[in-house]
């Protein structure tokens, strides 16, 4: 069921990056930080036995990127706190990616960044 779900979501996030945009990102905060945040709890939620980790991992990292590069230098965005919980969750993850890229999210930063992403996810619904 996880193998199916990560090649799922690995042709999701493939195909969309083909349509010549930044990836799945809209350019709408909204639905572009509801998407990252359950992009990444999948991701984050996959088996360390998982074949499709490494690559759904290297998906995240590129969506994370994107992400940041599109919405920190917007002032209107930035000063939100869904964005600022957002980025907290991001820097995160992308900080165990860097240093730990052939090792499963641990238990505990998984359980934090679930909370987090769910934060923002539900903050960001709120208009916060």
């Amino acid at each position: 069921m996880a193998a199916l779900f990560a090649v799922c979501l690995s042709l999701s996030l493939t195909l969309t990056a083909c349509s010549g945009n930044s990836g799945p990102l809209t350019g709408n905060y909204v639905d572009d930080t509801v998407t990252v945040a359950d992009t990444l709890l999948a991701t984050i939620a996959l088996d360390p036995s998982d074949p499709g980790r490494s690559e759904a991992e290297t998906e995240a990292r590129a969506l994370i990127n994107n992400y940041m590069a599109r919405y920190r230098p917007q002032p209107k965005v930035n000063g939100l706190a869904s964005f600022t919980t957002m980025q907290t969750a991001l820097n995160s993850l992308a900080g165990h990616y860097a240093n730990y890229a052939n090792r499963p999210v641990p238990d505990a930063l998984k359980e934090r960044l679930t909370k987090e992403l769910k934060k923002a996810e539900t903050g960001v619904v709120r208009g916060a």
